[in-house]
Parts: C-alpha cells; structure tokens; sequence
C-alpha cells in the first residue's frame, strides 16, 4: 500500500469518524446547550481524554511503535510477539492501578483542573463540582480502554493494516449518539447519560480489535508476571523512550488543565464554547493531521532503519506540501466563515444566538492556528521516528511558556476566545521550530520549488477567501434556523463553491493538485 493510497484509507475512515462526531456534538448541543452542566460533562471527560493523549495515542504510542517497527523489520515475528506480549501485561497491570487510582481520587483531579468548580458562589453554586466527579468516576477506566486500543492500533498500523484503526474512533461517537437520543430521557441527571456513552464507547472500541490481532497472529498473551515482563529488553527500552516522551506530551497536557481551569472562572458555558469550537478544529486537523501522522511515523521509522536518508527527508517533504495545500484554506475557512458553520451544526433547541456568537469567536481564535496545530502532527515524527523526543521536549517547553505568556495578554480582553488564540499561537511557534530543528541536524533537505509552490497556493488562499468573505455577508446564518435543511443546502453549496475555487485556482497557477499526489504518491 503507497502513501496516497493509505491517506485516502485513513482519511477517508477518519472523515466517517468526524461526520459522526459532528453528529454527536450536534446532538448535544440541541440537547443540551452551554450550561454548567455541559460544562461539568466537558471538564470530566477531559480528564481520561487528557491521560489518553499523555499516556495512550501520545508518549506510549511515540516510544512503542519505532521499537516495535523495528523488530518487526528484523527480528522476525517470534520476538516480536514476545515484545507485544511482554509490553501488554505491564500496561495492562499499570493500567488496573491508574484506574482504581482515578476513580478514588476524582474529586481531586476535578479540583485541580476546574478550580472555578469550587466555587459555592459561581454559576451551579458548586452542584457543577459534584456533577463533574460523579461522571468523572464513571468515565475513568476509559483510560484503560482506550490506552489498550492505542497499542493494538501500533501493532495494526506496523502491519499497515490502517482500515481498522482509523474506523475504532467512529463506535465512542455512535455509543454517544445512543446516549444522547435514547438514554438521556429516561435519565434525572440526563447529561450522565453522556458519561455512560463513553464508558460503552471504550469497550466497543477495545472489543473491535481483538479479532483482528488475532488474523495477523499478535494477539497478545496476558501473564500475571510482572517481574518476568518488566524484564524484557524490549519494554525497557519502550518505557526509556516513554520518559521523555511524556515529558513532551505532557507539556502540551499542561497549557490545556490551564487553560480549563482559567476557562471555569469565565462566563458559565465558556468550557462548552471551546469544546464545540475544538471539534470543529479536529475535522482537519484528524483528517490530514492524524492521517498523515499515522502513515509518517512507521514509513520514517522503516526509511531510517534501511539508512534511506534522501528517502527520509523526501518523505517529509511530501508530507509537508501536501498538509500545506489542504490545511492552509481549511484555516481560512474556519477564519472566515465560523458563524456559517456554527449556525449550521449546532444552532438548534438550547443552543441559541449567543451561543453562536460566542462560539464562532473561539473558532476564529483557533483557525489563525489551524496550520500549526496540523504541522506538528508532521514534523513531530521527524524526531520520534529516530528515537529524539528530547528536542520536541524542550521545543515544548518554550511553548507552554510562550502560550501562557499570550494567556495573560489576551485573555482579558478576549475571554474564552483569547484561550484558543493562545494555543493557535503556540501551535503556531512549536511548528516552526521543529522545523528549524529539523533543518538544522540536517533531517530535512526541502526539494526544489518551494517559492512557487507557496505563491501559487497563496493565489488560491486569496481567491478562496474573497468569495467565502462576500457569501457570508449574503445570509443571515441564525435566521435561517427556522429551515433547518435550507441551511445545510446553503452551506454546502458556498462549501463546495469555496472549494472548487481554491482547486481550480491552483490548477491555473500551475499546482494541479491531482497531478501533485501522482507525482509524490
């Protein structure tokens, strides 16, 4: 399977995931709206979501899946069963302990990352703390699903086995979507229902894998002998990798609890703002960065493992045009037309005008850093691919530095929106010095026609924004709630309008993007 064709797979499946995500936040919103209760919902499903990403899809997965790679290429199947084998039953075993610890210690986590909670005089006069740790507790042994699901998901992606990996995230979004239509009723605290989706979510997705393990052979044999498995060399030099690793994962983990916690001093509702704005966010940022970044890392390990240095560097180089042409108009997109969007998606039952409003503004917020976010899942595995997570540590530093720098200057004046800004930013800051790094060691030598390429998508960029700019002017996005359909029928129509213009601009200027992915496929 080349390059291209397992982006179309992945991107493909990961836009299934996100229209169904839409759909559930949709749902939601109707539902729901922007209260304090969406808001507790929204910080307690941030903590598993927060050690997923610090300890599943982000330090595990960058520290195991070059190792495993690596014996894959060539210390033949036998060792590398061995490897998952061993590597299973330690993080199955952690795994039991950080979930009993979570659900006994969740009023503290709750406390921690959502001081404004603790308030009895703030919005939900402290019932929004409560609300928080009881789906808190419930939510919790996600972690440990879904941090099994991340592992099975680096062995499958090894074997370049992308289809079901990329589907996994789809069941959470339709177990939520059950929730929402059919549990909720029946429910005195119908937001908890939410937290009950995700928890059937997690084992749905956990479920899906096994089978497939099995077909190729790497089902994992769980042992109860942790002595034995602690002392593979493998999973020594996985949990040595994990050390930094999560260092430059958690960096990132850190500017998000901040700015949470700076978000529940807000206006009740801001914590929900940001999340709706954030999934609209993630539609790119998952379907060309999570691609893209899932392909790169196991193609870069295999590349610098044969020594293929010219092949390294090209393969980046890829990468990075290609993230460039769709990530840079889908930036502006979100710049330029978030109340269209907003309206569209979410602007139904308890999800009213203001709430529009204040969510277009932290969708603005996030599209100046929209290319920076989606970057970094590209040039992140430059590093990780040759085992360096010590650079993107330290990069990462600088960047909680400078994020919360931004924090104090614009929050004040900005609210919740200035929260967003500050991480576009600092996603901003963090793709370009990862890329100096990489030019620096030498990692990456960019391939000729690079001036014209970025004139030329620049052209596009403009005329795709100028129409985009003059439609949303043309319709009053809110009004049209009464017609929900003749809402949706527009959107798509100025969507596809935007987008035949962008495309047909760079094929005149020369950047026929069909062409492009048949020359770099």
């Amino acid at each position: 399977m080349n390059l291209l064709k397992a982006l179309v797979t992945i991107s493909g499946l990961t836009l299934l995931s996100r229209i169904t995500g839409l759909v559930r936040e949709t749902l939601i919103a109707r539902a729901f709206g922007s209260s304090e209760l969406t808001d507790a919902f929204n910080v307690a499903f941030r903590i598993p979501n927060l050690l997923r990403r610090l300890f599943a899809e982000g330090a595990f997965s960058q520290a195991f899946v070059p190792i495993l790679g690596e014996f894959h290429a060539s210390r033949g199947e036998a060792e590398t069963r061995e490897l998952i084998a061993a590597v299973a039953t330690v993080l199955v075993l952690s795994l039991l302990a950080v979930c009993l610890l979570g659900v006994i210690g969740a009023p503290v986590f709750v406390g921690l990352i959502a001081t404004g909670f603790l308030d009895a005089g703030a919005p939900g006069g402290g019932k929004t703390f409560t609300d928080a740790v009881w789906m808190t507790r419930l939510m919790f042994p996600y972690i440990g699903l879904i941090s099994l699901v991340a592992m099975a998901s680096g062995v499958l992606n090894t074997w370049k086995k992308f289809a079901l990996p990329a589907f996994t995230p789809t069941l959470l979004n339709l177990s939520f979507i059950a929730a929402a239509l059919w549990l909720a009723p029946h429910m005195d605290t119908p937001v908890y229902a939410l937290a009950w989706g995700v928890l059937v979510g997690g084992v749905a997705q956990f479920a899906i894998q096994l089978p497939a393990l099995t077909r190729i052979g790497m089902l994992p044999a769980i042992s109860f002998n942790l002595p034995r498995a602690w002392r593979h060399p493998g999973v020594r030099r996985v949990l040595l990798q994990m050390v930094p690793a999560t260092l430059a994962v958690s960096v990132s983990q850190l500017s998000l609890i901040i700015n949470t916690n700076i978000a529940s001093h807000l206006l009740a509702g801001s914590v929900s703002w940001l999340g709706y704005a954030d999934r609209l966010m993630e539609f790119p940022t998952a379907l060309l960065g999570v691609a893209l970044g899932t392909i790169l890392l196991p193609s870069l390990s295999k590349t610098h493992a044969e020594g293929n240095a010219a092949g390294y560097s090209a393969m980046l180089d890829w990468g990075l045009r290609l993230t460039l042409l769709l990530a840079v108009p889908s930036a502006a997109a979100l710049f330029l037309f978030g109340a269209p969007l907003t309206a569209t998606l979410f602007n139904y039952g308890r999800f009213g005008a203001i709430d529009v409003e204040m969510t277009r503004q932290a969708l603005m917020a996030y599209g100046v850093g929209l290319t920076g976010l989606i970057l970094v899942k590209i040039l992140a595995p430059g590093f990780y691919a040759k085992k360096d997570i010590r650079t993107p540590v330290k990069i990462g530093v600088i960047v909680m530095i400078f994020t919360q720098l931004c924090n104090l200057a614009v929050v004040p004046f900005f609210q919740h929106a200035g929260l967003a800004l500050s991480i576009g930013l600092g996603a901003c800051l963090n793709a370009l010095l990862l890329f100096l790094g990489l030019r620096k060691r030498g990692i990456y030598k960019p391939e000729p026609g690079w001036a014209r390429f970025l004139l030329g998508m620049a052209v596009a960029v403009i005329a795709m924004g100028l129409l985009l700019h003059w439609l949303n002017g043309r319709l009053d996005w809110v009004a049209l709630g009464q017609h929900p359909w003749e809402r949706i029928g527009w959107l798509t129509v100025c969507v596809s309008a935007a987008a035949a213009v962008y495309f047909m601009t760079l094929k005149c200027v020369g950047l026929d993007f069909a062409v492009f992915c048949k020359k770099m496929a």
